[in-house]
């Protein structure tokens, strides 16, 4: 990775959203950092997209939710496509979008 773009990307998590929650590695609550990179899982005709975040200290992962038994054709394509290159950009907008994860029942640290 090149210098000006691991720059970018410290910059970007800067301003990200740390979620506190109980971690169930470390069995203490502790902040949870957004990886950066989507889940995106397929079950039958339904798609489910979650945004990972990684606990500070153990790395335990907490898989926040985007689209959950979403019909293919509610997500438009260019969208899809970015959830699977895990688009750095689009990963910090959800990581950062505070009233999306209080709205989800997520404490902001």
């Amino acid at each position: 990775m090149s210098y000006a773009k691991r720059e970018r990307r410290n910059r970007a998590q800067g301003k990200a959203r740390a979620i506190l929650r109980r971690c169930g590695g470390c069995g203490k609550k502790k902040e949870f950092i957004c990886s950066g990179k989507f889940r995106v899982n397929a079950n039958g005709r339904r798609l489910d997209v979650w945004l990972i975040y990684r606990c500070e200290k153990c790395g335990h992962t907490l898989n926040v939710p985007i689209y959950e038994r979403a019909a293919p054709g509610k997500l438009p394509p260019e969208l899809y496509e970015r959830f699977l290159d895990n688009d750095w950009e689009l990963a910090m907008e959800y990581a950062g979008d505070r009233g999306f994860l209080k709205g989800l029942g997520y404490e902001l640290a």
